[in-house]
């Protein structure tokens, strides 16, 4: 799943570097959106404006934990 989420975020925003531990101050709100937007169609699970957080979005691993978060929610 790691490894799917950082082809997301490499696909959704090139001129980010998916592995940095600041992710979150890296990306613009047109990134975020795209992100999430993507996250949920791979995924199938709904994300929000809510979950656009800078605790959420701070590095790859912490995108990861929402996402299995979201999926355990289904």
């Amino acid at each position: 799943m790691k490894e799917k989420i950082r082809a997301i975020i490499e696909e959704a925003a090139p001129l980010v570097d998916a592995d940095s531990d600041f992710l979150f101050s890296e990306l613009d709100s047109l990134g975020v959106t795209h992100i999430l937007m993507s996250l949920s169609e791979e995924f199938g699970i709904e994300l929000e404006s809510s979950d656009a957080t800078p605790r959420n979005l701070k590095n790859l691993d912490s995108i990861v934990a929402m996402v299995e978060r979201k999926m355990g929610n289904k």
